[in-house]
């Protein structure tokens, strides 16, 4: 029986005022019956346009009848044939903009919820199987794989099905990547992410943490070390700054070292775990995307009064998710728009004291297709706060292009690859996520890792 209904399903969360304060999940998922009316609004279309909306190409219209029949194991193991991740993607890909964006039943009403199906039979399935997940027969070759963020997984997980003898080299001591130190708990809950990494130890891939590649192992030893073919997935861990006066004070982050303090090294449970993180009153977090929605959130989480989202441009242009914007101005998030970052002003301590910033105007479109901000003269004006967090973005860490001769790479850091195979100008080593891109998104990487095990695969056979 269909569902006409012009809306989706409304998502249960965690009350704004009282998840401000803590770092539960704050969308709490659907119930049986919620999925099922969800998926009885699928029209299950003939040309089916999600699926070519989706990086990994997910047999959406397929895994959503499963879950309008009752059938979630199905469900579950329908999305895993093509995607390595599903109660990962499930929570943070922008599916607004991929899948539901060319969802048939979206030019009347609201698309189907595809992303909230998607972590409804992933969650299914964890709370109710054992994962039966066994490592295929071995081939008997080698292939390294660098960095365990989403591109590293999935070309990790899908040389294991192959066959293929795979082992993760990571920088820290966690694996995951940006998925445990970048994505915050109350969107993504790292227990989840950890049963990921799991699933896939049981395909047999070896992880080794702690392996810096280009200090400790150069990507010239891991072939003298019998490794056939590399793939690089270091994603992008270099944050960019202002370049403004005072960004080297006390009390200003990068948002990647905020994050990282936050999540990896879990400071909001701080003494029980080592690491601390300075949280101001008053703290202002510089940009637009879901980084910096995800600094400001966190922020709010670790006990600052005030909060705000400084961003030079007006809501329409911002990056972030709409879901993001919509959670943060729920939770107090203080949003100062077409305002721009001058300097940041210290006390005789060196310590944050305010920022100056200036008032910014729309102009003409410029070659990104968003209108430009320009100064407004004589609109200086500090805003008091003690912390800054810059959340302007972030570009591929030179470590490994600046060791590994004949690496060929962009301007601005990103690896240069074959756009077909994703073999970069070294003979065997590929790269892919954002490493290559700069920084993107969560699915997007995890396409690349899956092209890139495919192109590694005809590579080694033919060699």
């Amino acid at each position: 029986m269909a569902n006409m209904s012009l809306k989706k399903v409304q998502m249960p969360e965690q009350d704004p005022n009282v998840r401000n304060k803590n770092f539960k999940e704050v969308a709490l998922g659907y119930e049986e019956n919620m999925a099922v009316e969800e998926a009885e609004r699928c029209i299950q279309c003939k040309n089916q346009p999600c699926v070519s909306g989706c990086p990994v190409h997910v047999q959406i219209p397929d895994f959503i009848k499963q879950i309008a029949n009752r059938n979630f194991e199905e469900a579950y193991q329908k999305i895993k044939e093509t995607n390595n991740l599903p109660a990962v993607c499930g929570r943070v890909c922008p599916q607004e903009n991929q899948c539901e964006s060319v969802c048939t039943r979206g030019k009347k009403g609201e698309p189907v919820a595809i992303g909230r199906l998607e972590r409804f039979a992933a969650d299914w399935y964890m709370k109710n199987k054992e994962d039966k997940v066994e490592a295929p027969k071995k081939i008997g070759r080698k292939v390294a794989v660098i960095g365990s963020g989403p591109a590293g997984l999935s070309c990790a997980g899908d040389l294991a099905k192959m066959g293929y003898d795979t082992t993760i080299f990571e920088a820290f001591h966690t694996p995951g990547g940006v998925l445990m130190y970048g994505i915050p708990e109350f969107r993504l809950p790292k227990e989840i992410v950890q049963k990921e990494i799991d699933s896939l130890k049981k395909l047999g891939v070896k992880i080794e943490t702690n392996m810096v590649i280009g200090k400790i192992l150069t990507i010239d030893d891991l072939f003298e070390m019998g490794y056939e073919a590399v793939f690089i997935g270091t994603g992008a861990g270099l944050p960019k700054f202002m370049g403004i006066p005072g960004e080297n004070l006390n009390g200003v982050y990068s948002a990647n070292e905020f994050l990282t303090r936050i999540n990896l090294m879990k400071a909001y449970d701080f003494p029980n775990n080592p690491t601390p993180v300075k949280v101001g009153k008053k703290v202002a977090v510089v940009g637009g995307g879901n980084v910096a929605m995800d600094a400001a959130r966190s922020a709010k989480r670790m006990g600052a009064d005030e909060v705000y989202i400084v961003y030079r441009r007006s809501e329409e242009e911002m990056p972030a998710r709409l879901e993001e914007i919509h959670h943060a101005k729920e939770e107090g998030i203080i949003f100062k728009l077409l305002t721009n970052p001058v300097r940041v002003i210290g006390d005789e301590s060196g310590n944050v004291k305010g920022i100056e910033c200036v008032n910014m105007v729309l102009g003409e479109v410029d070659q990104s297709g968003r209108r430009r901000p320009i100064e407004e003269k004589g609109s200086e004006h500090v805003i008091e706060v003690d912390t800054v967090i810059i959340a302007i973005g972030q570009s591929p860490n030179p470590l490994i292009t600046s060791t590994t001769e004949g690496l060929e790479k962009q301007k601005w850091g990103g690896i240069i690859v074959n756009e077909d195979t994703l073999e970069t100008s070294r003979k065997g080593v590929f790269a892919g996520g954002d490493a290559v891109t700069g920084a993107a998104t969560v699915i997007l990487a995890m396409g690349a890792g899956k092209k890139a095990a495919a192109s590694i695969h005809k590579f080694l056979s033919e060699k």
